[in-house]
């Protein structure tokens, strides 16, 4: 009776986790996506703590542990800026990865515990499932950590790239294969550390050639690492519902990883051997500083005057406007334009930011309305009918280098066509070049002028000149 009610809780958390991700594939329902999802794990730890025969000391440590972890999440989540919520998800991958090997030993150690066979004689298929599950959890680890690093600015944001990279991967790779065929016919202990080490390396040497443009895929792939090393722990340890919650997050993560990876015009293939960011090398640039033509700099009051008297208005946000935390006061500048008879609409690239979706979320926390938000695909036509492209803090995701610089390492990346417009302002701190590493041909545009400044201090500045 108990093994079936358990099965009965799994099954209901399974069809909330699906509920979950349905939700979170739209803004306007990402709220309740999250509540079906919370929900669901927790049926799942009750589930899991009152079917298994789980005795008194069992469950207090279960309880100390959701303690600790709950209050360290919170204290996380109150603290946390919207800025540094890509390196958040980063570390959290990480912490899957390691949990996945952490309780692969377990199992390694504890076999009987788990009903896998004895420490000298553990099933076949545990091995292999065992020796999976480990590999992909610390490749998981060591690439998220890389990837916090990067996107935390503890290291360089640029590729690091050395001769025969590629070649020493697939080296490890083949290596690892033989490493986990050994371990499933000996179930050798010092083969299964072996691999595991290994896995850490490989992880590390996947993500360091990544460049700063292509971290949003980066986020997506780990994640998807992170569900598969969780499915394959599942089948270890005989879960159900992590089976089905790692296959759940790895199919999505692999899923949107596809998506991001079209949207970055880059194979699958490329992501999946880290050796995408690091090709095409050069940053763009005509023939240097003497061949370009002289930035032309506006005012605040310049932008309100021209925006005031436009019909249609395209505004494009990027990661200079998180870090200004300036979605609220870009919203209220939105609502005096609409005011004056202004259409206004959203642009987002699919790698806008530093993680999927980072904009989207920024500008429902600013309560932007969902359908004056669009994709790339849908606004690009649109582009050449604004009076106005209104760059706030977007960079690389504008950049026409992308279409005309073959030695650039955006080059072939699909971007907003912002240029199209009658008149662009690109609101920026200075010159410096995007995460990528590349100038942006934009700025020296003639139908562009930049507004030089904190993101949030110019549009505040704006607004002010409307309102007069």
């Amino acid at each position: 009776m108990g093994q079936t009610l358990s099965t009965l809780a799994y099954l209901v958390s399974s069809v909330l986790f699906i509920l979950a991700l349905r939700g979170l594939s739209h803004p306007e329902t990402s709220r309740r996506g999250n509540m079906f999802g919370m929900v669901g794990m927790g049926i799942a730890i009750l589930a899991t703590m009152f079917s298994k025969g789980m005795g008194f000391g069992g469950i207090a440590l279960v309880i100390a542990g959701l303690a600790i972890g709950g209050t360290i999440g919170t204290i996380v989540a109150q603290r946390i800026q919207m800025t540094a919520l890509p390196q958040l998800v980063a570390a959290f991958h990480s912490l899957v990865g390691m949990a996945a090997v952490f309780v692969a030993a377990g199992a390694f150690y504890a076999p009987m515990s788990f009903g896998i066979g004895t420490h000298e004689h553990i099933h076949a298929q545990s091995l292999i499932e065992m020796s999976l599950g480990v590999a992909i959890g610390a490749i998981t680890f060591s690439g998220s950590v890389i990837a916090f690093a990067k996107l935390a600015g503890k290291m360089s944001g640029a590729p690091i790239t050395f001769a025969g990279q590629h070649w020493l991967n697939l080296a490890l790779g083949i290596l690892l294969v033989i490493l986990i065929i050994a371990f499933v016919a000996t179930g050798s202990g010092v083969l299964f550390w072996l691999i595991a080490l290994l896995s850490f390396a490989l992880g590390f040497l996947l993500i360091i050639p990544i460049g700063g443009a292509d971290m949003p895929v980066v986020v997506s792939m780990l994640n998807s690492y992170s569900g598969w090393a969780a499915a394959g722990i599942g089948f270890t340890i005989g879960n159900l519902l992590l089976i089905i919650t790692g296959a759940l997050v790895g199919a999505s993560g692999a899923i949107l990883s596809y998506i991001m990876c079209k949207g970055m015009n880059r194979s699958i293939i490329n992501v999946l051997l880290g050796g995408f960011g690091s090709e095409g090398g050069a940053a763009a640039g005509g023939g240097g500083d003497a061949d370009r033509p002289p930035v032309k700099a506006g005012s605040p009051e310049d932008a309100a005057y021209m925006m005031k008297n436009a019909q249609k208005i395209i505004v494009v946000p990027g990661y200079g406007m998180a870090v200004a935390q300036a979605q609220q006061v870009l919203r209220e500048m939105a609502d005096l334009l609409k005011k004056e008879g202004v259409e206004i609409k959203y642009a987002i690239h699919p790698v806008a930011g530093r993680m999927p979706g980072h904009m989207n979320v920024l500008l429902a926390e600013a309560n932007v309305p969902y359908d004056e938000v669009f994709e790339l695909e849908e606004i690009n036509p649109e582009f050449a009918d604004a009076d106005v492209a209104f760059v706030i803090g977007a960079n690389d995701v504008t950049n026409p280098a992308a279409k005309t610089d073959k030695s650039s390492a955006i080059y072939g990346m699909p971007i907003l066509d912002v240029e199209r417009a009658k008149t662009v302002f690109f609101i920026k701190r200075g010159m410096a070049s995007g995460y990528a590493g590349v100038e942006n041909e934009l700025f020296f545009r003639p139908n562009t002028m930049m507004l030089f400044g904190d993101a949030k201090k110019v549009t505040q500045e704006i607004v002010q000149a409307l309102q007069r």
